[in-house]
């Protein structure tokens, strides 16, 4: 018989090697990789003759019937779902540590737990003393909510197994359980992998809603392998700015919605509140502009919300000028600025640049484009955008302006926020929403609104 072949894994990023090193190459990390024994089997290589069972097939045009869907009771958590739970799914939710995952999860139980569902909230990092302490300062104290404090996966299991299946069970947090028949530490890969296998088994067997929490690495990752994002239905992930009240949670895989989606939350003193209207909290008081400001029309998912764009240029006489970006990518605004230096001929290369998105939220979408061009040229100009005035559109390398999706969402949104104009790109139908459009072809146009002596 073999023995067994020892390799050493990441505990961070899954990497395996065939000797011992102090950091990891893949994810730059330290003192992170530690030795794994993998039990090598004697059988030869390739499929015993042994015949196996034969696979039921079903044709394409065979009529499907959708899965039911369970709410949760918080309308934004359902919204990032995708409309909210499905039988025998596995919801993984990572974060920052202090975000908010475990409070967000204990009003969502508890919620389902008062419509008269039986819910089972696992805890491997807090006693149960704890977490009811937390419940009464949430109010939530009278809810028939089930509690444990296991790190066990064979305990968690015989629990689950013991009598009728639960509808939602939290297991905070996978790197916290082991299993006993694995020969390594709570949160190394293997037992990442095989306790995750074994609730997702556990779950589509019984018809379980598992919602899983996940520890995130310093890149904001979530720690374990990467299969374990495979493995699940859906990820969510819980951003937000330990300087901000807002909590966006955002849906980056889902099998049973779209990706992308938002639920939008305030932490308060009784925990985390619902934002039916976040485009009101991102914006600043938009009946005065200040020099360096844009209203940014964007979509998140399928919900439209409009963000406030601030920029701050300065000239520098150093040799290598500052560039400081928060909530939008670096890369992009380097571009943009390459892009107002050659085509709008703004001489930005010897200048300080400052730019922020309100709020904390973090844009990533290409059509914020124009609009962090508009604040460049406003701060540059020290002339503010007009009134009332929202701007989007995607900006190329040319120079073009180029059209973005979901026009008709964003002025949908931006009238019914009180704004009455549009610098945007030409689109092929606009619609009557109130709003006096003002498209633009080429970056230049917009450089001689701020600049019409130029």
């Amino acid at each position: 018989m073999a023995k067994p072949q020892k390799t050493f894994a990441c505990a961070n990023c899954g990497c395996v090697y065939t000797k011992w090193q102090g950091k990891c190459d893949d994810c730059n990390d330290w003192n992170t990789i530690s030795e794994q024994t993998a039990a090598v089997s004697g059988a030869p290589k390739g499929l015993s003759k042994q015949k196996g069972s034969t696979v039921s097939l079903v044709s394409l045009n065979e009529p499907v019937v959708n899965a039911p869907r369970t709410l949760s009771g918080i309308s934004e958590f359902d919204r990032a779902l995708g409309g909210g739970f499905v039988a025998g799914s596995a919801v993984l939710i990572g974060g920052d540590p202090g975000i908010g995952k475990s409070t967000l999860l204990l009003q969502a139980m508890a919620a389902l737990a008062l419509k008269g569902e039986d819910c089972v909230y696992f805890s491997g990092e807090e006693a149960t003393a704890q977490i009811q302490m937390r419940a009464d300062r949430l109010g939530l104290s009278k809810a028939p909510l089930k509690l444990g404090s296991e790190t066990s996966l064979r305990n968690i299991l015989t629990t689950l197994d013991n009598g009728p299946a639960p509808k939602a069970v939290v297991i905070d947090s996978i790197q916290t359980l082991f299993a006993d028949h694995v020969e390594a530490a709570p949160g190394t890969v293997s037992q990442v992998r095989v306790c995750a296998h074994e609730l997702i088994s556990f779950a589509k067997r019984r018809g379980i809603i598992v919602l899983i929490v996940g520890h995130v690495t310093k890149d904001g990752q979530i720690a374990g392998p990467r299969v374990l994002e495979h493995m699940v239905d859906t990820v969510l992930y819980f951003e937000g700015d330990r300087g901000h009240q807002f909590r966006i949670l955002r849906a980056v895989k889902n099998r049973f919605g779209g990706t992308d989606e938002i639920g939008v939350f305030e932490m308060t003193g009784l925990g985390l509140q619902e934002v039916t209207n976040p485009s009101e909290l991102f914006l600043a008081d938009h009946n005065t502009r200040e020099p360096g400001t844009a209203v940014f029309a964007g979509i998140e998912g399928s919900r439209p919300l409009l963000v406030e764009i601030q920029a701050l240029v300065a000239r520098s006489s150093a040799a290598n000028p500052r560039r400081a970006v928060v909530g939008w990518d670096s890369g992009r605004l380097a571009m943009v600025l390459a892009v107002l230096d050659a085509r709008g001929g703004l001489g930005l290369s010897g200048c300080d640049v400052y730019l922020n998105v309100a709020g904390g939220l973090k844009i990533s979408e290409p059509a914020a484009d124009l609009a962090v061009a508009a604040a460049l040229m406003s701060s540059l100009s020290q002339s503010a955008l007009p009134q009332e005035t929202v701007v989007f559109g995607e900006i190329s390398l040319s120079g073009d302006v180029r059209s973005v999706s979901q026009t008709e969402n964003r002025l949908k949104e931006a009238t019914k926020l009180g704004f009455a104009r549009a610098i945007m790109p030409k689109a092929k139908k606009t619609g009557s929403h109130g709003i006096k459009p003002q498209t633009v072809a080429r970056v230049g146009e917009l450089v001689e609104h701020f600049f019409p002596d130029a």
